[in-house]
């Protein structure tokens, strides 16, 4: 299955999933469960802006840097920016957080809520050049559903 198909089903199986269920928490863990199970990625969570830092939320693989700080790494880049960041090396990417020593590409969508970050989608994979632009779009349609 080619991977613009599989995000359709994705979509539509996310919204399905999250239907009816008010927790945010709760919308993040299962979206990121299903995410990671259905794409095969190696790292995928969240992060919830909580006093001014990212702080590590529901998420699937191995374990993570519990805070980052606005502006720092992809995720704090992200989030400052407000916008999709894709990073084919993260080892090119100036100031990269190495919570993992295998991630070797990364791709962070924000979570807008009245045009303020409230978290961010974070997802890792071990390959070098996971994540174009066909992930950018329908990943931020996914993370919208939150």
């Amino acid at each position: 299955m080619e991977k613009e198909e599989k995000y359709r089903t994705l979509l539509a199986q996310a919204e399905s999933l999250l239907a009816g269920e008010p927790d945010g928490i709760a919308r993040m863990a299962n979206l990121a469960a299903l995410l990671h199970r259905e794409m095969g990625f190696w790292w995928t969570g969240f992060y919830r802006v909580c006093d001014n830092e990212l702080v590590l939320g529901p998420f699937q693989g191995p374990v993570a840097c519990t805070r980052i700080a606005r502006g720092r790494g992809v995720c704090g880049t992200s989030w400052q920016r407000a916008e999709t960041v894709v990073v084919p090396d993260v080892e090119e990417f100036p100031g990269h957080i190495a919570c993992s020593s295998e991630s070797r590409s990364e791709i962070v969508v924000p979570l807008l809520r009245d045009g303020t970050v409230t978290a961010v989608l974070d997802i890792d994979s071990r390959e070098l050049a996971t994540f174009d632009e066909t992930d950018r779009c329908w990943l931020e349609r996914i993370a919208a559903l939150v």
